[in-house]
């Protein structure tokens, strides 16, 4: 078997599919995306094109090491998004080809359904009572939220007391009813991080997401000995030496690696193995499409320290497309109770509905991050 062609498919809200197809007429599905770089990643796996035609789809491993040692350059945020897509893709194929599961190729699944999350509230923090009730009619027993707006490396007291003011009310309304993960979405920086943790501990949040600014994760190490509260990084990690000093340092207590970013299927399952080491939990990132979703899921049913996951269903990101869009009559991603249940068919378990796929991509988008100011006119972080 030998890979023939790899089409890219640009399709709402934010997305990026990929097909690469092979000679034998089996195909595999990934999403090489970037949020807000689609275009970039699309014309980065064009470029991998050049070494992937005529190559055999089964080398994984060998495809994998390929793309990322060849040449001067390696890791970061886009080479590492299109190699993820082309991994996923690559463990496609093969779980088709074999008529197995990519878990079955992983060594087989330690559980068969994972519990799962969902966003409330938007870009910045807004009707979370209402979202998380809407969420609980759902059968969901747990949502993630962005704590607060802009906020300054140091900012004022009466910032802080509103967001607490509102966290404070959405634990009393649905008590333990729910649980809640606060994301800082790395638009605090280690100053604020410091008060809002020790005011934010009463309310026992599932974990803390990005804590403080990305590039001041290493000086993290003294918020994780400040809280109780588990500590979550990885999601703008790329490959798996940067979670070295995760573990090493004893920084996080959760990682969320996202399979789209971090190098596929491939580097997911290795760095969740890593992470078992160090009894520390997994809980992979995916604020993305359906074929992104489905990758988590492998992963999810082979790491043993996977204990929940995110999807998009229902995001303030899906302007234009949703999840279940994009796929075959049939083949919805299964959510009962709150709980996703791991696929079971070939590959990544899931049909593409490729009409589906050809007809949005003929619209497109142009997502891009909203920009944000402070009130004294400098760049915020979003």
């Amino acid at each position: 078997m030998r890979i023939t062609a790899l089409k890219t498919f640009l399709v709402p809200p934010r997305w990026l599919f990929l097909k690469i197809e092979t000679d034998e007429g089996v195909s595999g599905w990934g999403e090489p995306v970037l949020e807000g770089h689609a275009e970039t990643l699309a014309t980065q796996v064009a470029e991998f094109g050049d070494v992937l035609i005529g190559q055999d789809p089964s080398r994984i491993g060998d495809i994998w090491q390929t793309l990322y040692r060849n040449g001067c350059y390696r890791g970061g945020p886009v080479l590492m998004s299109a190699l993820a897509g082309i991994d996923t893709a690559l463990w496609d194929i093969k779980g088709r080809a074999l008529g197995q599961p990519i878990h079955a190729l992983l060594g087989g699944p330690v559980r068969d359904r994972v519990r799962s999350y969902a966003w409330i509230g938007g870009d910045r923090p807004r009707d979370l009572l209402q979202g998380a009730e809407a969420l609980m009619a759902r059968g969901f027993d747990a949502c993630k939220f962005n704590i607060c707006d802009e906020m300054q490396i140091v900012d004022t007291h009466a910032k802080v007391d509103a967001v607490i003011r509102n966290l404070f009310g959405l634990r009393e309304a649905v008590g333990t009813r729910m649980d809640l993960a606060f994301d800082f979405h790395g638009r605090v920086h280690l100053p604020m991080a410091r008060v809002l943790l020790r005011e934010l501990e009463p309310l026992r949040p599932l974990f803390v997401e990005d804590a403080v600014a990305a590039g001041a994760v290493e000086e993290a190490e003294g918020l994780s000995r400040l809280t109780s509260i588990p500590l979550c990084f990885g999601e703008r990690m790329h490959n798996r030496s940067e979670f070295k000093h995760l573990f090493e340092r004893r920084i996080a207590q959760v990682i969320n690696p996202d399979p789209a970013h971090v190098g596929g299927i491939s580097e997911t399952v290795r760095i969740g193995s890593w992470a078992e080491a160090y009894d520390v939990a997994l809980a992979p990132h995916c604020p993305l499409g359906p074929i992104a979703l489905a990758a988590c899921l492998q992963v999810d049913a082979v790491c043993h320290n996977a204990f929940i996951q995110e999807q998009s269903l229902g995001i303030h990101y899906n302007t234009g497309g949703e999840v279940t869009d994009y796929l075959l009559p049939g083949n919805d991603l299964t959510l009962r109770d709150g709980f996703l249940h791991v696929p079971t068919g070939p590959g990544l378990g899931i049909e593409v509905d490729e009409a589906a796929v050809v007809a949005a991509a003929e619209r497109g988008h142009r997502w891009r991050a909203p920009v944000w100011r402070h009130r004294d006119g400098s760049i915020a972080e979003w």
